[in-house]
């Protein structure tokens, strides 16, 4: 995973520490599979850091509290305190020591349950010596596709880095496993298409792509993609939708 500056060493240092110990654990390793950014990132789909740790909660809904055991027990051993915890689902922000104004929380996010047509794969994760059950490529392009409406709908916020994902993922021909937002929007995707288009078109300006995408990638390919990035999103999920309608016909 690339690391925008040096000063972002110490938190993909504790990102790591914390995830080889999640998938040295058999209970975890079993119940947790691996997603979001920081999983694309490791596996080199996608070229932006990444601060959190997300999973899809695959076992049964009465584990989930030996699983919150489990987690917090690895907290404890790693020595990062606990800043806030969901008392729903195994959700936690976790401190770890830094300096005085640098990152030190580390958020863990699990999805339960997650969207019954996600598919998983064994990645070998090189950095961490570990082969662990992730996402695959078209299971994160669906999902990312869906959380950029979702969040909005759900938290009221808008994530620059999910626009910028999505563009990545298009530049790199990455195909989505339409099933998935099908079952998230429960709509078709004509209709989908045509709803994150109006979304994008409205609600996401120059100052949210700044705000959330200049910490994560660095400066010199930051200042040459924000200009462009709403503008060439558009022009893919067009595309996208253009072709949707032409097979319809």
């Amino acid at each position: 995973m690339i690391l925008p500056n040096l000063k972002d060493a110490q938190h993909k240092a504790w990102l790591y520490r914390l995830l080889a110990e999640i998938y040295n654990n058999q209970i975890l390793s079993s119940a947790l599979y691996f997603k979001g950014g920081t999983c694309a990132a490791m596996r080199g789909i996608l070229d932006r850091f990444s601060i959190d740790l997300d999973f899809d909660f695959v076992a049964q809904k009465k584990e989930s509290e030996i699983i919150k055991k489990n987690l917090e027990k690895i907290f404890k051993n790693l020595g990062l305190d606990i800043k806030e915890k969901s008392q729903k689902v195994p959700q936690y922000f976790l401190k770890y020591p830094s300096r005085k104004n640098e990152r030190n929380t580390i958020k863990i996010d699990v999805a339960m349950p997650p969207p019954k047509s996600n598919k998983y794969e064994m990645v070998e994760m090189i950095e961490i010596d570990r082969i662990i059950m992730c996402q695959t490529i078209e299971t994160m392009f669906a999902n990312k596709l869906v959380a950029l409406i979702d969040r909005y709908e759900k938290n009221n916020s808008i994530a620059g880095r999910d626009v910028y994902d999505i563009h990545y993922f298009f530049m790199q021909g990455y195909d989505y496993d339409k099933k998935i937002i099908q079952e998230r929007r429960k709509t078709s995707l004509k209709i989908f298409f045509k709803e994150i288009i109006e979304f994008i078109e409205k609600n996401i300006s120059e100052t949210i792509i700044n705000q959330d995408i200049n910490m994560l990638i660095p400066y010199d390919k930051f200042n040459k993609i924000r200009k462009v990035l709403k503008r060439e999103t558009l022009m893919f999920l067009k595309d996208e939708e253009r072709r949707l309608n032409k097979c319809s016909k």
